[in-house]
């Protein structure tokens, strides 16, 4: 019993990412980037039923995030940017997915290499406008949890949800066990990467296509916030998950299949 709940927390907090080759070369690489307080591990249970399908999976790690031991004063959004881009080097036909904050990140990547890009798919996350913060986008969430519980210490450079906060804010439809395990251990996070806004222009982040899939009982992102981001931007296509933040601990099967959906 403890061993399968380590496994299933470690769905948020963990320490390792996988990337496999696909033998198939017309099927999408799937991209997937971690939102805050959170690692890669975050899609361990998600990235097998991708690979089972043939593709390529690479779950990136963000600096300062899991085992990374970057130091916050090293850390900006586009030491984020630069990451994923790494990640995806030459590839082509790349779907890339961004969960909650990495929803800036993804947005970045695609105003600096569009072409590489199939489509960028936003799970629970922040969807900006050029100029647009994850900051300046929290502030208009009337519905978040979030503010209830963070703390900011300015000292390091850092922010953390409180202990007592964590489970409603993140997990509040894992099991009990999770949801503790993943209070007792979560990080603090950097706080440059979420003030700084995203640069983005209509004729390269504006000419990718754009999925959006919402969590409709999220304490973090709102489905109140949700559908507004989407409202102001162009979404080829939408979906929903009646989850928490985390739907890759609470239902990874839909989840997958979502991504598999988008990825065709």
């Amino acid at each position: 019993m403890k061993t399968a709940i380590l496994v299933m927390a470690m769905s948020v907090l963990g320490f390792t990412t996988q990337a496999q080759k696909s033998n198939n070369k017309n099927l999408s690489t799937i991209i997937l980037v971690h939102g805050a307080w959170a690692d890669a591990t975050a899609w361990q249970a998600v990235v097998p039923l991708l690979k089972a399908q043939g593709h390529e999976v690479i779950a990136v790690n963000l600096p300062g995030h899991g085992t990374d031991a970057t130091s916050f004063t090293n850390i900006s959004l586009q030491s984020y940017t630069e990451v994923v881009k790494n990640a995806i080097g030459d590839r082509k036909n790349v779907v890339l997915v961004g969960h909650s904050m990495a929803g800036l990140v993804i947005s970045q990547v695609a105003e600096e290499i569009p072409a590489q890009i199939k489509e960028l798919v936003y799970l629970a996350a922040y969807l900006p406008q050029n100029g647009e913060s994850l900051l300046s986008l929290a502030k208009q969430d009337p519905d978040t949890h979030i503010g209830k519980y963070l703390k900011i210490d300015e000292a390091t450079g850092s922010a953390i949800v409180a202990k007592d906060g964590v489970i409603d804010v993140f997990a509040a439809d894992a099991p009990a066990q999770v949801g503790e395990y993943i209070a007792n251990n979560i990080k603090p996070e950097p706080l440059a990467p979420l003030a700084t806004p995203v640069t983005l222009t209509n004729g390269k982040f504006g000419s990718v296509k754009k999925v959006y899939i919402h969590t409709t009982n999220d304490h973090a992102v709102s489905f109140t916030l949700q559908k507004a981001m989407v409202k102001n931007s162009p979404v080829s296509n939408e979906y929903s998950l009646p989850s928490s933040h985390t739907p890759f601990i609470s239902m990874p099967d839909k989840l997958a299949a979502i991504l598999l959906t988008v990825s065709k």
